[in-house]
């Protein structure tokens, strides 16, 4: 997943830009909406756009006509102002959440979660080799055999391939398949995917495991 960080605050891109890349999204940053303009055009995969209203050249709300023009993109609105006109307006022109200043990072980054979860492409089918993973019968098949998985084993498994070749902390993991509610620790992630791996078969290391971080899945592993 790419993020466009767009505000004229060097340390309120660095401070969002950390948290990003700290859940494994990678980041392109604009100072003003005039560079996000050219960013949205010279980048066809940004998935989201975090973007402040009060910058020099091109305000957030003349950048936010010009980027849907371009190309529809879910995009977090960030402003000091609390005014309900200004609210109003950016929900108006399109944009998906509304966050004022000062703000929670981690807020920020469960804000950035939920609208990309809702925005992502369902994928129907995911086939390696003979290993089909079917998300609409919810069933596995290794060698035209069916797999029996428990449902977390499932959900793990879709956040993998969902997530293919990004190394996942198991932080990440914890976060975003067991929920931010969840009270577990590392061993309950390191479990499930042993589980998870052995039900894989020779597919087990389609899960690699990352020195000093956590996992990944890789789909040019045998």
């Amino acid at each position: 997943m790419k993020i466009l960080i767009v505000d004229d605050e060097e340390l309120i891109r660095n401070v969002i830009k950390t948290y990003c890349l700290n859940e494994g999204y990678k980041v392109i940053e604009a100072e003003n909406g005039i560079k996000a303009v050219d960013a949205v055009s010279e980048n066809a995969n940004i998935d989201l756009i975090i973007l402040d209203i009060m910058m020099p050249k091109m305000d957030g709300f003349e950048a936010l006509k010009k980027i849907k023009e371009i190309k529809d993109i879910p995009v977090i609105m960030l402003s000091a102002r609390k005014e309900e006109i200004d609210k109003l307006s950016s929900f108006n022109l399109g944009v998906d959440d509304y966050v004022t200043k000062p703000f929670s990072p981690k807020e920020l980054m469960a804000r950035v979660k939920a609208i990309l979860k809702r925005s992502e492409k369902v994928l129907d089918k995911y086939t390696y080799k003979t290993l089909e993973l079917d998300t609409l019968g919810h069933t596995l098949k290794i060698d035209n055999k069916m797999i029996k998985i428990t449902p977390k084993e499932y959900e793990l498994l879709i956040y993998f391939i969902n997530n293919k070749g990004v190394a996942l902390t198991r932080e990440q993991l914890l976060a975003n398949v067991w929920g931010y509610d969840f009270y577990g620790d590392d061993r309950t992630v390191d479990t499930h995917i042993k589980m998870l791996r052995h039900n894989l078969g020779k597919y087990r290391n389609l899960i690699q495991t990352v020195r000093s971080v956590g996992y990944k899945f890789e789909s040019e592993a045998e």
